[in-house]
């Protein structure tokens, strides 16, 4: 059954990205050629296998880690789960912190690990679009 939209309810606002921060992102993931970027949110975001594994949200970057090392990370100053919208975090998914943002060297380590991490997932199989009759 189709999900209705309330027409009266107000719909997110998502915030797009600086230009210089796209930038970066592109050319991180670069070195993924496994990494497909589409727009989600109104910002890039990479998946492999079909699984979303890093992106930008407004200014911030998003990565997807398993349990062990998102908890690890977790720790760092500075981060904190992934919330496009209020109190609706997305399962798996950390924003780097600034200081990660500043290290090309640090950055690209924390990439490489969610694409590892998404190869690891079972790929997800595209949903079928049902025709209206």
């Amino acid at each position: 059954m189709a999900k209705l939209v309330d027409p009266l309810k107000p719909r997110p606002t998502f915030r797009k990205s600086p230009p210089a921060l796209v930038e970066k992102f592109r050319q991180v993931l670069a070195r993924h050629p496994e990494a497909q970027v589409r727009t989600m949110f109104g910002c890039p975001c990479a998946f492999v296998g079909g699984n979303m594994v890093t992106g930008l949200y407004g200014d911030e970057w998003f990565i997807r880690l398993g349990p062990e090392p998102r908890a690890a990370f977790l720790k760092l100053k500075g981060t904190h789960p992934f919330e496009p919208m209020p109190g609706r975090p997305m399962k798996e998914h950390v924003v780097l912190p600034p200081s990660v943002l500043a290290s090309p060297e640090k950055l690209r380590t924390y990439v490489n690990r969610a694409v590892s991490y998404g190869r690891s997932l079972p790929p997800k199989t595209p949903k079928t679009r049902r025709s209206v009759s």
